[in-house]
């Protein structure tokens, strides 16, 4: 039988031809002033002909002075027109990536992944990618501030000095309230001030919390440590709940690594297979070969079951738990065939769970393979009984000084109202941080910091795995790095940068057996960007297996709804809130824009008498409007954290609600689930502003999928239509010949994942305009590349897969028959190119284009037309703050012109120069589009198809290679591998 694709629930054809789902599905409002519009067609003619006279008389206008300042002593690091790259570091407590700038001018412009970094190995996510915007945030905190009050640094120095030792005189105690720190000179510059002030206590905060997973090794193995995970090394993954892919630990590491084992090209026959068990859809589960339903407050009952089917099996104690709501005995037996080559993950922030997860994959033989508990992760080291401590502290009065750097617990703490009491009771509160936030702003002295990239740092993810951070633009604000400010104020004088290196003198170079002199050594690793010798240590475990008998397991009643708060892959925990392109970018499961909502599957809403856009108020909290998301568990309702900011900038602020306030404290950690909530339905309709319905193909073979018994057997299994159309392929029009290069792009369908870096890298790369929300409802987005989001199978828990789309740069391409103005044509290199100052705006093109991929400016979304006052800016994206962060390379689109992929032009030109300046040949792989160097899990692969032995050519003789609606004969020189699924039993 024919497998049917659907990207929406309103495309869902149940096999009963039953459309009672559809019914929860309001209707698509249409414009109704085009509807009732009492215009025709003269009226029309009247307007066309003034529109004639009006832009004969505009382009007579004056077009305004741009000025040129030319250098009067060229600095000798820079040439202009070409850019410098400077190795760095993003981390920002939350995400961790070894990257390089891009600086164009003294502007960093772009963020690339680090290849020397054998971490994240140059990968990068949709978050890391977007950083480089937030450097020219208008929101960000631009000078010292006292009681709500400009000041300068000298009076702010002098006033907290000053309570500093009045607090210290008398013995009151000082709080150091920061994010996880994985810097090791910032963590020795806390201890420098803990010298001066020896009443200060350093406590660190996550705010989405994983203190349970340390928590529960130093039950089980005496190591209070968050360990490391090898995806590369496993041939089953089983995960409950963890969405390792999109925002669990390391996603950038794991994909690397995930993607690594489900790769099947140069004669890899083998791939990893994945179960997921969840409740709501994550970017994770929704790659899985095979993903079960499970509420998270089963999850405890069903990791016992497990445990207690794999320790009959090896001869171990068990423990008493009720019968599990999902059978785990198959899962069992798969996991006993993989024993040492499995890996086990939970997302849940319960110490009992990961108790039992420590204890399944000791059972399985999984530490020293897939886990390592030797060089673990320096993330995650938030301590949530710590922090509820100290909430009680600042309450009690028991707490005279508060320093915040670079947190903001009053929104994304569950408690953050007692927090903002508590700050009140204090002596003295300083917040140290470089975006407007709102416990900043309740701060008696508000420290503006530098953004990383203007600021020296370094880091330590691993034991023995340095990187350094460096600034790439002098700091636009008068702005002071947080390290700077506790040295200062703990009477050094040193400049953070010196500090740096002596402790690296100190500490590192004596151990890293590098030839030459430290100043070498320095230069060398501020250079490569990063610094590795993984520190040899014993590899033997020693586990308690007392800490699983004392666990307890109670049953629950299945028949509650509950609520599981997650991180999306684009805001995050919320400190991304205020960053458009993060806003914009269509989440890769619901491909919503500018809001979070309540994920509810369709059998809970039908029986709750709710439609898709209710709005609906949780335990009399918060309200928010309900999305049909297929894949959801039937009694639990998933919210993504990071919204609802009251204090964060124009972008951010009014989008969405606070889901934190419905997190909670268990006594030893913070938890994410809350079973037993109330849904009472609240007044009002809402709409969406979502992307997956508007680019549908008519159900036609753009997906091509096998399993992998079935790829084994027949290479071509699931593509056989594509040798078919092949032989069939007859055209009127002679054959085009590309003497030359002739360039061409694929995608490996089993490697991508939808993470959206491609995304975000192709708009920071291509100055991809932001158009706001009411245009993404009007489907005008503008990205240049989309991935779309195929369901298969029933809507209760679908199959899922996903496919970048761009434009496919065809040898037929339909699109340049049709332009009156000849504004699109085929250049020799087979690159569908664009003539933006030739282009009238008629979109015969982009109606003419099967793809959907061609964009068209409906407004002035740039201040690049040339009428002024004509700008649509809704997320204040012209300011000449944001516009630093434009490429020069590629132009600026108006209004009414049509503008999509490139395949990055500027990139190719920028190489094929280099080459010749150096008289050589281009090598395979050195010209990287923006979409395939962001990406993480190495699945776009660029080059020259007339190069037999490049890696494009040998993909586009795959037999798993076709080409999108192929039969069309347009020819595109983007090609697509087969997705394949390994469901073997």
């Amino acid at each position: 039988m024919e497998k049917k694709y659907y990207k929406s629930i309103e495309e869902y054809i149940p096999k009963n031809g039953s459309s009672e789902i559809k019914k929860l599905i309001r209707d698509k409002k249409e414009d109704e002033s085009v509807l009732t519009s009492p215009s025709n067609r003269r009226d029309f003619l009247k307007l066309f002909g003034f529109a004639i006279a009006s832009a004969a008389v505009a382009t007579s206008c004056e077009q305004p002075v741009r000025k040129a300042i030319p250098y009067l002593v060229k600095p000798d690091s820079i040439t202009p027109g070409k850019a410098n790259y400077y190795a760095s570091t993003y981390f920002d407590g939350n995400d961790y990536c070894s990257i390089l700038v891009k600086v164009r001018d003294g502007r960093p412009i772009k963020i690339e992944g680090n290849t020397l970094s054998s971490v994240t190995k140059g990968g990068t996510s949709a978050r890391v990618q977007a950083s480089v915007l937030n450097l020219y945030d208008t929101a960000r905190y631009r000078t010292p501030m006292v009681s709500g009050k400009e000041s300068g640094w000298e009076t702010v120095d002098s006033e907290v000095i000053s309570k500093l030792q009045t607090i210290k005189e008398k013995d009151g105690a000082i709080v150091l309230l920061t994010p996880t720190v994985i810097s090791p000179s910032t963590l020795a510059v806390i201890e420098e001030f803990k010298k001066t002030y020896p009443t200060t206590k350093h406590i660190q905060y996550d705010a989405i919390s994983m203190n349970a997973i340390p928590l529960a090794n130093k039950k089980t193995f005496g190591k209070e440590v968050v360990p490391s995970y090898h995806f590369d090394k496993a041939k089953l993954v089983v995960s409950f709940g963890a969405d390792f892919l999109g925002s669990w630990l390391m996603p950038v590491e794991f994909t690397k690594q995930y993607a690594a084992g489900r790769k099947l090209d140069e004669g890899q026959k083998e791939m990893s297979q994945h179960i997921q068990l969840e409740a709501g859809m994550s970017l994770t589960g929704s790659n899985a070969d095979k993903r079960i339903l499970l509420k998270n407050s089963q999850q405890k009952i069903t990791l016992a079951n497990l445990y207690n089917k794999l320790a009959k099996a090896e001869g171990a104690q068990q423990i008493n738990t009720p019968a599990s709501p999902v059978d785990v005995g198959g899962l069992a037996q798969r996991l006993l065939k993989a024993k040492g080559k499995s890996l086990v993950v939970c997302g849940a922030n319960d110490q009992e769970s990961q108790t039992l997860v420590n204890g399944i994959n000791y059972l399985l033989g999984n530490y020293g393979t897939t886990i390592d508990l030797y060089t673990p992760l320096n993330l995650k080291k938030g301590n949530d009984a710590e922090m509820a401590i100290l909430i009680n502290q600042l309450n009690n009065g028991e707490v005279s000084g508060l320093i915040l750097c670079g947190v903001n617990p009053v929104y994304d703490y569950y408690d953050g109202k007692n927090f903002l009491s508590g700050i009140k009771n204090t002596e003295l509160s300083v917040s140290i941080a470089d975006l407007k936030n709102e416990t900043a702003e309740e701060c008696t002295f508000l420290c503006p910091g530098h953004h990383y990239l203007e600021a020296w740092n370094d880091s330590e993810i691993k034991p023995g795995y340095y990187s350094l951070s460096q600034p790439a633009i002098r700091s636009i604000f008068n702005t002071r790095a947080v390290q700077e400010n506790l040295l200062n104020w703990a009477g050094n004088k040193t400049d953070y940068l010196s500090f740096i290196k002596a402790q690296w003198e100190k500490n590192i170079y004596p151990a890293s057996g590098f030839a030459g002199s430290f100043y070498e050594f320095w230069n060398k690793s501020l250079h490569d960007g990063v610094f590795e010798k993984p520190k040899t240590v014993n590899s033997t475990v020693t586990f308690n297996g007392n800490s699983i008998a004392s666990i307890q397991v109670a049953d629950l009643d299945a028949n509650q709804v509950e609520v599981e708060l997650y991180e999306n892959v684009a805001i995050g925990d919320g400190r991304n809130a205020n960053n458009p392109w993060l806003q914009e970018l269509p989440d890769p499961v619901s491909k919503v824009t500018w809001d979070n909502y309540i994920s509810m599957s369709a059998s809970l809403a039908g029986e709750k008498g709710l439609m898709e856009g209710s709005l609906v108020k949780i335990d009399n909290t918060l309200t928010l409007p309900v999305l049909i998301q297929p894949g959801q568990e039937h009694k639990t309702i998933s919210i993504a954290l990071g919204y609802g900011r009251a204090k964060a900038g124009k972008v951010a602020e009014g989008v969405g609600a606070n889901g934190y306030l419905l997190s909670h404290f268990n006594g030893e950690t913070l938890e994410f689930n809350k079973t037993g909530v109330q849904l009472d339905m609240a007044e009002g309709e809402y709409e969406f502003a979502m992307t997956q319905t508007h680019h549908s193909m008519e159900g036609r073979a753009i997906i091509r999928e096998t399993s992998l018994a079935e790829y084994l057997e027949n290479p071509a299994s699931g593509n056989e239509m594509h040798k078919k159309i092949e032989e069939h392929h007859i055209s009127l029009y002679k054959e085009r010949e590309f003497k030359g290069h002739h360039w061409g792009m694929a995608v490996d369908l089993n490697s991508c994942i939808g993470c959206n870096a491609c995304v975000v890298a192709c708009s920071a790369e291509n100055n991809v305009p932001i158009v706001g929300k009411e245009q993404v409802k009007l489907a005008r987005e503008m990205h240049w590349i989309r991935i779309d989001r195929y369901y298969s199978g029933d809507t209760e828990n679908p199959e899922v897969v996903r496919q970048p789309v761009m434009c496919q740069h065809c040898d037929n391409a339909p699109c340049e028959n049709v332009c009156p103005v000849g504004a699109t044509t085929n250049s020799k290199e087979g690159v569908n190119q664009m003539a933006y100052n030739r282009c009238i705006g008629t979109r015969y093109c982009n109606n003419n284009c099967p793809y959907k991929v061609r964009r068209f400016n409906f407004m002035d979304y740039t201040k690049a037309d040339a009428i002024p006052a004509n700008t649509y800016d809704p997320a204040g994206m012209t300011v000449d703050l944001k516009r630093m962060v434009l490429n020069p390379d590629v132009v600026v689109r108006a209004k009414g012109v049509i503008e999509k992929c490139s395949l990055c032009i500027q990139r190719i030109q920028e190489k094929k120069l280099d080459a010749k300046l150096e008289n050589r040949m281009l090598k395979d792989g050195e010209i990287k589009p923006a979409c395939a160097q962001a990406c993480p899990a190495d699945a776009i692969v660029f080059g020259d198809l007339n190069d037999e032995n490049s890696k494009i050519s040998k993909f586009f003789k795959d037999e798993r290679n076709y080409h999108l609606l192929e039969e069309l004969h347009t020819l595109p020189s983007v090609g697509y591998l087969t997705k394949v699924r390994n469901k073997e039993a």
